[in-house]
């Protein structure tokens, strides 16, 4: 009983936390760009090799739908969006040291390709984008970036894209919720971006004993300027 009590507690201070924090708010304007992460076979087709553990999350949040409406009125509306991708090439399975779920993407042969220069097997392999998006992505208002290596863009040059374009306030969205994007928000944050989370075009791995998906949305509560909804954020798109 007394546990129970401890529990409710907890989780009423929580909500009394959250309902206390300050709404800094975000404003789209002409110097905003959306930044999808690996919008990629692994993470979102149901022959990925994350999606026995991130496939619940996805049908749920209905990411993939979501995704493609952020393409779609990014598209209709000539929005700059910046796709930063993850590939590994047979050299960065030489590594000397690797944290837990880079060991665990490598074991999976998650996003590999044959090397930088080579797209020998590419088209419809895991490290290939999700057929649906492949029409948005080859658009003249999308760039995509060098791949980040871990999960934060700081190996990639999306922050150097970002500035040349005059961009100085990011959407984030895409895969994973608390690993890739969470990590691209706090980066970003960091270098001086105002950013913003659309949470539902999000998705992340949902274990037994851990919540990727309740780990990132507190978190993006906690760090981010506004934290949408697709459809809430569709509707600030004049």
């Amino acid at each position: 009983m007394k546990t129970i009590k401890i529990l409710i507690a907890t989780i009423l201070f929580t909500n009394s936390l959250f309902a206390q924090l300050p709404k800094p708010g975000f404003v789209f304007d002409e110097h905003t760009a959306i930044v999808i992460t690996d919008p990629q076979n692994d993470f979102l087709s149901e022959d990925g090799v994350a999606w026995g553990v991130v496939g619940e999350n996805v049908k749920a949040y209905k990411t993939r739908e979501n995704i493609e409406k952020l393409f779609r009125i990014a598209a209709k509306n000539n929005i700059n969006v910046f796709v930063s991708p993850h590939y590994y090439y047979p050299h960065d399975h030489k590594w000397d040291f690797e944290g837990t779920l880079e060991t665990l993407m490598h074991n999976i042969g998650m996003f590999d390709r044959k090397g930088p220069l080579n797209i020998d097997g590419l088209e419809g392999s895991g490290a290939d984008w999700l057929a649906r998006y492949k029409p948005y992505i080859n658009g003249d208002n999308v760039l995509v970036t060098s791949p980040h290596k871990v999960f934060g863009p700081e190996s990639n040059d999306l922050a150097l894209q970002l500035r040349k374009k005059g961009i100085n306030k990011v959407v984030l969205a895409g895969m994973s919720g608390n690993l890739c994007v969470e990590s691209h928000l706090r980066e970003l944050l960091e270098v001086g971006f105002e950013v913003a989370v659309v949470y539902d075009a999000t998705g992340s791995a949902i274990l037994p004993d851990m919540n990727g998906a309740e780990a990132a949305l507190t978190n993006y509560k906690m760090l981010a300027s506004h934290v949408y909804s697709t459809k809430e954020f569709l509707k600030t798109i004049k």
